[in-house]
This record gives C-alpha cells, structure tokens and sequence, in this order.
C-alpha cells in the first residue's frame, strides 16, 4: 500500500495557520511525523489564492525538504503552478493532479514525460464527476489514450475514480469500486489511489465511515491512499487488510509494524 501523507495541507486549519505565519518548525515536524509513521510521499498543498501560490509552494517544498528526504507529491488545482515548482524538488514525486477538465492534462503530461515523475489522474471532466461506472471509465480511457501519446508508463499512473458523499449518493463505494476492478483488469500495473474524507462528508462519527471506506476499497483494488499516516488505527486497517488479501507473506509486514510501535498499543 503506497501511503501519501496528507498534513501539510493549508486546507486544514492549524497548518493553514502554520503557513500564514510561516512556521518552519512546524512544517518541519508534520513532515518528519508522517515520514516516522511510514509515508512513502508528502503531500504539500498550499491552499492559497493563485497569485502566491508558487511562492508559497516554495517555501513549503524547500522547508519539508530540510526536514526528510521523502519524495513530494506537488498538490494543486493549478496545473500552472504545478508546473512553476517541479524543479524546486529534489527527486521526482507525484504530480497531483490531472484530469480530463481544462488544460491540465495538457499541460502536466508533456512536462513530465521522458522523467521519472508520477502522476495523480482524476475520473472527472469539464462537465464534472460522472455518476456512473461507464461514463467515469470513458474518461480514464481518454487518460490512458493521453498517457500513450506522451509514452507514460501506465505505473507512472495514480487514478482516482472519485468518492461522492455518501449521505446524499449511496451508490459511491460501489461506483468506486467497480470502477477500480475495471481499471486493474485493463491495467494491472496502474495505480488506484483515494482520500477518505470526502465520503463522511456531513455525517456523524466520520472516522467509522473512513475506515469501513478504506477497508472496501483495498479489497477492490485500491493500493494507494492519501491519508493522515501518524493516524494509528487508519495505518493499523492498512496492514491488517494487506494481509487479509493475500498482499502480505505470512504477514509479515503486519509483524513488523506492529514490532516497530506503528501499529497496535502505543508503547510507554
């Protein structure tokens, strides 16, 4: 399971509030904790108007950078910015993200290609997220048709086929996981990523909606997850279910985790 630490993100309050202020120390612990719990990449989003965006990307990539040497996965809903910060990183990451909506894909793909840069791709386009498994899977076709003209490797790939709100769309763990079979089955060696918090939205103890989330949509398919890694019972499902779905020899990595304090009872 590849594990996209989510903290540092200024849509959440206190690290909104950490980057206006420019608190490095902050920064700075956020990314060496969910490097510690066992994030494969960090996330770093800045959530800010556009016209300091790159500024603040910046500023944030640099600071995590000091911090670990995790690769980063570059978040913004601006395809432009994205594109202004990639060779301030150290090592190639994840690119988050592309979709078939505007001028995104055309503008990430052709800049990536020929590196070794990975890539988030939404199932959604300029009219939106569609609501059913056919239209959904249109638009990923469109996206691999895109990935083959630029020569991405379909590994290089992370689609996320989206989660509406449960509360007001009760079909959306089923959409998502058909639509993660499907892809697995055209594609073996793409990745299928997810967050979590948009299913709960609106709903009381979210957290219960998130983990029963989680534990589904591994099992169809999804091996990639942009979560909170220093959260130990989200990590503790993430081992249990890879050694349920036969992804864990002889449990292994379970063991192991649980050995090192990851998972399980917190040590005194």
């Amino acid at each position: 399971m590849i594990i996209i630490g989510e903290k540092i993100n200024g849509s959440i309050p206190a690290m909104a509030k950490a980057i206006q202020a420019r608190n490095e120390a902050a920064i700075a612990d956020c990314a060496v904790k969910q490097a510690e719990a066992g994030a494969n990449y960090l996330d770093v989003c800045a959530s800010v108007p556009e016209k300091i965006e790159v500024d603040v990307l910046k500023w944030l990539i640099d600071r995590v950078q000091r911090a670990t040497d995790l690769p980063i996965c570059v978040d913004s809903p601006s395809p432009h910015s994205i594109a202004a910060v990639l060779p301030f990183c150290q090592r190639p990451g994840i690119v988050n993200s592309v979709s078939m909506e505007g001028e995104k894909i055309d503008v990430l793909f052709p800049l990536i290609a020929g590196t070794e840069w990975q890539c988030i791709a939404l199932l959604c386009d300029d009219k939106g997220i569609p609501h059913s498994v056919e239209k959904r899977l249109e638009v990923f076709a469109k996206i691999m048709k895109k990935a083959q003209e630029f020569k991405i490797d379909p590994s290089r790939l992370y689609i996320d086929p989206l989660v509406e709100t449960l509360s007001t769309q009760e079909t959306t763990l089923t959409v998502f996981g058909e639509c993660a079979r499907e892809i697995k089955k055209q594609y073996p060696a793409v990745h299928v990523t997810s967050g979590l918090s948009n299913i709960s939205f609106g709903l009381p103890a979210r957290r219960l909606i998130n983990q029963a989330f989680l534990v589904l949509a591994m099992g169809a398919g999804m091996d990639s997850a942009i979560i909170d890694p220093t959260n130990r019972d989200l990590l503790g499902l993430i081992y249990a279910a890879n050694a349920l779905l036969e992804k864990d020899e002889y449990c292994l990595d379970y063991i192991s985790a649980f050995k090192e304090g990851l998972i399980g009872p917190l040590k005194n």
